[in-house]
């Protein structure tokens, strides 16, 4: 059964799901399902409340039983309970209340998502006026079960053949409903959401498509697909330009390759025009077998991932163009395989970034630098107030932090504060790694300026940060991020992303970041 009303304005649709947004009182509507939320309370004996107190008394046994705890992303179906004019009744966890943040929504948002599909659910109400009684918290709390929604909704089957069978065509209906849900901050919380989750999630999916069907080019081309109508202007270098520019950074490593390079460049002006752009450059690696020093076998069908940190930020520059910031940033994304054919770069080679910094190349598989390098040059000559780079860079970084943080270096105290800040609005953890002059003295070349590889074999995230440090004009506030261990098979602990899939990792964060320009 729908709702008595719909808000026509604020429904968000996906390909298997919709999400509307009602100003109404939950206990006036009817339909399949609804959801009430409860959190853990107690310290020795731990017990459960559920937040709507009416509610609360109707399952007090289920709660003496533990059958309800209240634990973060406990999903407890009651089927046939005939609740009001609902015929099933869900009951969300929040954990602890003192713990409560928009992270815990997010991930109960997934939570429900999973259930409701299990259980085959069609329709699902979730009330949210009982939740805090702050509309900034509100807002928030929203603004995450909204994406929670979206980023869980993400699938990547798209390749996959229905072998002869009907597919199921049935969009699940979520009805987020609030007595307040007209107030403005609460209307922008769920419009700026919806946006926020499907730049993640087309980040996503430049990650899974295969190397064949992801190549620089058809990057390139997504990029300016996805830009049209939103207010950036994207154009990419083909290899004539790339050479006419001196990137030899990026030429060397597509040398192995039959692939075109391509320099994507996006261009965003939401401020006044003579506002400092900020900048970001991503690593657009679109599949590496690690050229001449050739990656192991295993697992090497996971290299098409290598270019996450240029979906990222062509992600963060839809969601900024989306959002109609008022601001002024700019993006480049060097973009390329790394491939083994006659022409291929050799260990021993030396090559000459744009800036006119020679490398001699150790391993032809710590390649993402020497790409980074030039878009770095090209970022420091447009003199932004910032540059932030990103990129799966080091398998060391995935070995200190595994999956759980993304490792960020930085000498500029004021962008690591908007850096932290950012992190915690957006939900994204991350950690400052350390970066010093060592790490850059380790980096010197025998034959050029620089090796590609350090000669200490230690601290590999921190030297190769150090290498690109190099590449940036010494007075620009810079950042590096290495997202090795976040951008792909995070599920374990993530649940609203896939198991094995592209997370979209810190697009959200780059966001909060460009806000605090505003």
């Amino acid at each position: 059964m729908a709702a008595q009303k719909k808000a026509k304005t604020n429904v968000a649709t996906t390909a298997k799901m919709q999400v509307h947004f009602h100003a109404k009182d939950v206990s006036t509507l009817q339909g399949q399902a609804v959801v009430f939320f409860s959190q853990s309370v107690g310290q020795k004996e731990k017990s459960a409340v559920i937040v709507e107190k009416e509610i609360n008394k109707i399952f007090a046994a289920s709660v003496a039983e533990k059958m309800i705890t209240g634990t973060a992303n406990e999903v407890v179906l009651f089927r046939e309970a005939n609740l009001n004019d609902f015929r099933h009744v869900f009951i969300l966890g929040l954990g602890e209340k003192t713990k409560l943040t928009h992270e815990t929504f997010r991930q109960s948002a997934a939570a429900l998502i999973k259930e409701a599909r299990a259980s085959k659910m069609e329709e699902v109400f979730v009330g949210f006026d009982n939740i805090t009684s702050g509309k900034k918290d509100l807002a928030k709390y929203i603004q995450a079960f909204v994406e929670g929604l979206y980023l869980s909704g993400y699938t990547f089957d798209e390749l996959k053949s229905v072998n002869g069978k009907k597919e199921d065509k049935k969009t699940l209906q979520i009805h987020l409903v609030s007595k307040s849900a007209k107030d403005k901050s609460l209307v922008s919380a769920f419009q700026q959401a919806v946006i926020v989750a499907e730049a993640t999630n087309f980040a996503k999916r430049l990650g899974d498509m295969p190397g064949n069907m992801m190549t620089p080019t058809i990057l390139a081309d997504s990029a300016i697909k996805a830009a049209a109508g939103t207010g950036l202007k994207v154009t990419a270098w083909d290899k004539k330009r790339i050479e006419k520019e001196k990137m030899g950074g990026l030429l060397g490593v597509s040398q192995g390759s039959d692939q075109e390079p391509r320099f994507i460049i996006m261009e965003y002006n939401g401020g006044a025009k003579s506002e400092k752009p900020l900048a970001f450059v991503g690593k657009g690696l679109t599949f590496d077998c690690g050229g001449v020093s050739i990656k192991p076998s295993a697992k090497m069908e996971e290299m098409k991932y290598d270019m996450c940190g240029g979906a990222a930020v062509i992600g963060t520059m839809l969601a900024i163009a989306r959002l109609k910031l008022k601001v002024n940033v700019v993006a480049y994304v060097p973009a390329t395989e790394n491939m083994v054919n006659g022409r291929a770069t050799k260990p021993g080679d030396v090559h000459v970034a744009r800036n006119g910094k020679s490398f001699e190349i150790n391993n032809t598989d710590a390649e993402g630098r020497l790409i980074l390098a030039d878009g770095l040059c090209y970022a420091s000559e447009q003199k932004p107030k910032f540059i932030i780079d990103t990129a799966t860079l080091t398998g060391a970084m995935a070995v200190a932090l595994g999956n759980v943080h993304t490792g960020y270096f930085t000498k500029n105290s004021a962008l690591k504060n908007k850096i932290e800040k950012a992190a915690a609005e957006s939900g994204e953890l991350v950690w400052n790694m350390p970066l010093v002059d060592h790490h850059a003295r380790d980096m010197k070349g025998t034959y050029a300026d620089l090796s590609n590889m350090s000669y200490s074999g230690g601290a590999g995230s921190a030297t190769a940060a150090a290498f690109l440090e190099q590449f940036v004009d010494s007075d620009i506030p810079w950042a590096h991020f290495d997202i090795a261990g976040t951008a792909w098979a995070c599920g374990n602990r993530l649940n609203y992303c896939t198991a094995k899939g592209a997370t979209g990792v810190m697009v959200r964060t780059f966001l909060e970041i460009v806000k605090q320009y505003v």
